[in-house]
């Protein structure tokens, strides 16, 4: 049986980066229009900027609403950045800024209804926690990689 399609949805969006660059992630929390989560998103995304991270929390989003079959979308972030300029109060001059800016806007004109608020980072802990969790976790992974330029220093009693 297949999932029933979900018109409405929100996002809460947050993006972290440890420095600035640094390891970076992303988390998203997808409610229904009744305030229920249906998804929760948290992915480590390598080193990044914090506003690389944020805009791609906005776009891995969106993308999970397009998927869920969402027609409106209400987009909430507590950053700033994000909000004016998907507003057209702030100009984008950083060159990795605007592919991710365009990619965000050709995925938000599949939706008939687009809501962006700004809000603060209490109401926005969820996404946050999400975010945060994901350059943790990163910070855990075990083992290294290395170049294997020959086999023949490998002594024989491994095999």
């Amino acid at each position: 049986m297949s999932q029933p399609k979900l018109k409405i949805l929100s996002l809460f969006i947050d993006g972290a980066a440890k420095g600035n660059p640094g390891p970076a992630g992303i988390g998203v929390v997808v409610q229904d229009d009744t305030g229920s989560t249906v998804k929760n998103i948290s992915k480590y995304i390598g080193n990044a900027t914090n506003n690389v991270a944020e805009y791609t929390a906005l776009i891995f989003g969106l993308e999970e609403a397009r998927n869920l079959g969402a027609e409106e979308v209400t987009v909430n972030t507590d950053s700033e950045l994000i909000a004016k300029q998907l507003g057209g109060e702030y100009k984008i001059k950083n060159s990795t800024l605007k592919e991710l800016y365009a990619k965000a806007m050709k995925i938000l004109d599949s939706f008939s209804d687009v809501r962006v608020n700004q809000i603060g980072r209490e109401e926005n802990k969820g996404a946050d926690k999400l975010a945060n969790k994901a350059v943790s976790n990163a910070d855990r992974k075990v083992g290294k990689s290395f170049i294997l330029k020959s086999r023949d220093n490998i002594p024989d009693s491994l095999f």
